[in-house]
């Protein structure tokens, strides 16, 4: 059980890895690390403790094909999905104009409900204004002011039908 100080490179070739997978390796298995003189890293090992095997390098290429179909099967979930928005994009514009509309309708039914308020509290006005007119001074008057009140209403009766 010996400790050895060791560049990515040796400890690679110990391991019958490349060096790049050795420094991988070394970082997983947090050794510690140093700088050699020269700038490079050294890492303390003890290879007796060490059990690692390394993979052929067809089982890393095996790897990838299953990774390649995973990746076909999210784009074409992509695309169903992105198909989906459409549809969905389609009922929200549709489900908008509807609501449009129907807004128009209210504020219009509202706008003629409030017309026919006021015309209805103007005529009660004028109701009430002839119940309280003197009765043998102008009788002429009354009449006429009856016929234009019941003209009036027809018309305010007609512009709510429409």
């Amino acid at each position: 059980m010996s400790v050895e100080m060791l560049t990515y490179a040796a400890l690679g070739a110990h391991l019958k890895v490349s060096p790049e997978a050795a420094r991988s390796l070394a970082k997983r298995l947090r050794l510690p690390r140093s700088l050699s003189h020269d700038g490079k890293a050294l890492v303390s090992v003890d290879l007796a403790e060490i059990r690692h095997t390394p993979r052929s390098p067809g089982a890393h290429r095996a790897g990838t094909v299953p990774l390649e179909a995973k990746i076909e099967t999210l784009q074409a979930e992509i695309a169903r999905l992105e198909e989906r928005v459409v549809g969905h994009r389609a009922d929200f514009q549709r489900e908008r104009e509807r609501a449009d509309c129907l807004m128009a309708e209210v504020l219009k039914a509202t706008a003629e409900t409030m017309a026919a308020k006021e015309a209805t509290a103007r005529l009660e006005g004028e109701l009430t204004a002839l119940r309280v007119s003197d009765p043998p001074a102008s009788q002429r008057q009354a009449a006429s002011r009856i016929r234009h009140l019941a003209a009036t209403i027809v018309e305010a009766d007609r512009k709510a039908s429409r």
